[in-house]
């Protein structure tokens, strides 16, 4: 069988199990796995660039995801009029102070010969600086954080077309993928992992802790959409005539109408992102950063700046993770960082990358849709096999209310049992690199 044969039937698998879900359950559920099935497989080629590409191997994939969903708020949320009269220059003052403290730390050791009056002084900049920070900001944090904390209690955002968030999520991930990538990719793969995983881990700390910034854990709902609402076209004469001589009833059909539009949305993104990956890969660049992956020793020895070339793919592939951040929550309608959870942005988006094939941008969209529906579909399913093992049995057995509960645990069985059977007899992925 041809390899474009195969993965043509592999695709056609995976669109006949979304097609069957709209079938036997509803096509609202079908349209659902579909578009996180999109922002799925972008997230996934992003994590294909950084760890197919290059080899690294990053495991703080929700903390560039939630960077992406902040951009929502800060694009596309109206600005609080009075918070910022409470408090926004005092913030925005002692951010400023803050950069600056750490720039001066950052020349002060650059510019000054190594001893020990070079640490003294960089030490007594931080510590100055870090004062200095806090006195002005914390008096504009509380200021911002009282005004109406009921409903606001944050800066807001600027009020633009949310679609803008995307790729200001990419620009604001690849702004802190940098950061990061300066301090940490010298590190070796192993601690490198531990670094991000600890950094990603930093962020969502800061969106849940700062309300000023985003409400933390109060959320931000509310979002605004790039497609009509549901309301308003249930309003619509016409759009309720069309849906009623289409044989369905308009609330039905306005979120059908809805849901399709995010799709093709996403679709388009997804197409760009894919073909941008498959022209990198490739293009001279990609070669190069395979070989590098391949043989890091002798790409040095060839005269190549590995060290760079990391940074850059780290960058563009946690770029692309950020995009993936703001569609999603553009999706939800609402900014919860209680949600990013490493399970679900880490792990998962891993075993899809793992799946699909490490190094092929056709197996990282493979493995997103795939993963995903087996992640959304698993546990009712599950669901419906426990309870009819457990339906011969006795009322009060131990085993019937063990099978009941057992079922919670079902998707996480069934992604290590895939990930196993994939690494067992498709080592390189179901759509492997060439």
């Amino acid at each position: 069988m041809s390899d474009t044969l195969r993965n043509t039937l592999l695709f056609a698998g995976v669109a006949l199990l979304i097609v069957l879900t709209g079938v036997l359950q509803s096509w609202n559920s079908a349209l659902v796995i579909l578009n996180m099935g999109l922002v799925s497989a972008v997230m996934a080629l992003g994590v294909n660039l950084q760890w197919g590409f290059a080899g690294l191997f990053n495991v703080g994939v929700m903390g560039f995801v939630a960077l992406g969903g902040l951009a929502t708020v800060l694009v596309s949320m109206p600005p609080v009029g009075e918070a910022w009269a409470a408090g926004g220059v005092r913030i925005l003052s002692g951010l400023v102070l803050g950069a600056a403290t750490i720039v001066a730390a950052i020349l002060a050791f650059s510019r000054m010969a190594p001893s020990r009056a070079r640490m003294l002084v960089v030490l007594a900049i931080l510590v100055v600086g870090f004062f200095v920070y806090r006195a002005v900001i914390d008096p504009g944090v509380e200021a911002v954080e009282g005004t109406n904390a009921a409903s606001t209690g944050y800066l807001g955002g600027l009020g633009l077309p949310v679609i803008l968030s995307w790729p200001v999520g990419g620009l604001l991930a690849a702004g802190a993928a940098w950061v990061i990538g300066k301090t940490a990719l010298g590190l070796r793969s192993d601690y490198l992992a531990i670094a991000t995983l600890g950094i990603a881990e930093i962020v969502i700390a800061v969106l849940k802790n700062e309300d000023w910034l985003a409400r933390g854990v109060k959320n931000v709902i509310g979002l605004p959409r790039p497609v009509p609402y549901e309301v308003d076209l249930q309003r619509s004469a016409e759009f309720a005539g069309l849906a009623r001589g289409l044989g369905l009833d308009p609330v039905t059909a306005s979120g059908l109408w809805v849901k399709a539009n995010y799709g093709i949305l996403f679709a388009i993104v997804l197409a760009v992102v894919f073909l941008l990956a498959q022209l990198a890969l490739h293009s001279p660049w990609g070669r190069m950063m395979r070989a590098i992956r391949d043989n890091e020793t002798a790409a040095r020895a060839m005269g190549k700046d590995v060290t760079r070339r990391h940074l850059q793919v780290f960058v563009i592939g946690s770029a692309v993770c950020g995009l993936a951040g703001a569609m999603m929550t553009t999706l939800d309608g609402q900014l919860t960082p209680a949600s990013y959870q490493p399970l679900r942005f880490t792990f998962l988006v891993w075993v899809m990358v793992i799946v699909g094939g490490s190094g092929s941008n056709l197996g990282a969209v493979l493995g997103g849709f795939l993963i995903w529906f087996l992640w959304v579909q698993v546990e009712p399913m599950g669901q419906f096999l426990m309870s009819a093992l457990a339906a011969p049995l006795p009322e009060g057995s131990a085993l019937k209310a063990h099978l009941a509960t057992s079922a919670a645990h079902i998707r996480l069985l069934t992604m290590g049992v895939v990930l196993l059977l994939v690494l067992r007899f498709s080592p390189r992925g179901l759509i492997p690199e060439k």
